[in-house]
């Protein structure tokens, strides 16, 4: 028998024998093939462990403090002075004085500060003689936690200071002084932050973004593996073994989730663990979600290199797409559609409901549902393209 004969009388044995694998055979082969492929390796284990510890790092001050801004006194009073003195005074802003407006407005353009408040010619003359009277604000609105930060130290300040002058008329009228002080606040005001006590722009954005990372490495990181396996002609399979090839990426996944909420949140103190067992639970149905997805789109490609192309370059959108950093309700009408095939969608809220804010279960149900009904339909999808591509084309 010839070479060429022996080849083709091969083929059809070596075609059919990945497809009457069992589950665990595809299990135990799934984790070989993982950590045998350095670039499965990185993106599915390395890469969220180095996310985990050095993505926190630039948010680790948490709350901006001492923004850099300017104060422009046209008026030169003893009150003008006194506002730019408790705006000194503030731990959120550091102050400079400039001769006009247009030299602060120079200083904005060649980002020196963030922002500038102006104090009008007259202003204490006005206050005195009890007519209305102003100062203007002006902040950078491209750096929106700067001027954040820029309005509020200047309103503090600007409230301090006309809380006393109203506390001195009341006190010029007659007014016993405890009294005087107590009316000028009728409502004291006591904010109390529930979930983010330190009111951090890390401990808002990284748990959120933490599920961004998990699903997109294990996307990228099943697509490659399906991918060689496809180049390799070794991806036919059947449905057992898809079963027990999605159940190992799975575990993986679900063991880099648990060291993500387990320790890089503590690392970095940010909340976490009000309702462990509710998060435990989120994970065991979203890695599978994603790598049946994963699974999917390797399929789709069958390409090694094209997941990795392609889905790098999503992150970003899904994450704006996911409702958690703009108000869903605000996105266009197809696009507030097309974000719920994206696991991140339901992912995000319902995790950091759980491991942050402490919901139930049951509070959470709608998310659950959701990546449920993702799962069965990214498995369809999995079913048909596994149909879909004949296992004599591999071979070609």
């Amino acid at each position: 028998m010839s070479a060429q004969s022996k080849l083709k009388h091969k083929e059809p044995q070596s075609a059919i024998a990945p497809a009457s694998q069992t589950f665990w055979t595809s299990f135990i082969q799934t984790f070989k093939d993982a950590f045998g492929d350095k670039g499965v390796l990185l993106m599915l284990i390395i890469a969220p462990i180095i996310y985990g510890f050095f993505y926190p790092w630039p948010y680790s001050t948490e709350v901006v403090n001492h923004v850099p801004v300017g104060i422009v006194d046209y008026d030169n009073s003893n009150l003008s002075r006194t506002l730019a003195r408790y705006a000194s005074a503030s731990p959120y802003l550091d102050t400079e004085h400039f001769i006009n407006e247009q030299a602060a407005k120079e200083a904005i353009w060649s980002d020196q500060i963030a922002g500038y408040m102006v104090i009008p010619s007259g202003l204490e003359e006005q206050v005195m003689s009890g007519q209305q009277a102003y100062v203007s604000v002006l902040g950078n609105g491209g750096y929106f936690i700067l001027n954040k930060n820029v309005q509020l130290g200047f309103s503090k300040a600007v409230g301090t200071v006309s809380a006393g002058i109203k506390v001195k008329k009341n006190i010029a009228k007659g007014a016993y002084a405890p009294t005087a002080a107590q009316s000028a606040q009728a409502v004291p005001l006591q904010i109390m932050p529930l979930y983010n006590q330190t009111e951090g722009y890390g401990a808002y954005v990284v748990p959120a973004v933490s599920v961004i990372i998990l699903q997109q490495t294990l996307l990228m990181a099943t697509a490659m593996l399906i991918g060689t396996w496809y180049e390799q002609r070794r991806h036919v399979a059947s449905v057992r073994g898809w079963l027990g090839r999605i159940t190992a990426l799975s575990t993986l996944s679900f063991i880099i989730g648990c060291f993500y909420y387990g320790w890089a949140f503590e690392l970095h103190h940010y909340p976490r663990g009000q309702n462990m067992l509710g998060t435990l639970l989120f994970l065991a149905l979203f890695c599978p979600t994603v790598a049946t997805l994963g699974c999917v789109l390797g399929l789709w490609f069958r390409q090694r290199e094209r997941s990795m192309q392609i889905l790098i370059f999503i992150s970003l959108p899904i994450f704006f797409l996911s409702g958690y950093p703009w108000p869903a309700d605000q996105l266009p009408q197809v696009l507030q559609v097309i974000r719920w095939i994206v696991p991140t969608t339901p992912a995000i809220n319902t995790s950091v409901q759980l491991n942050q804010m402490g919901a139930s279960i049951s509070q959470v149900a709608i998310g659950f549902y959701a990546l449920a009904g993702l799962w069965l339909l990214y498995f369809v999808l999995l079913l048909f393209l596994r149909k879909r591509i004949p296992q004599k084309k591999a071979y070609l």
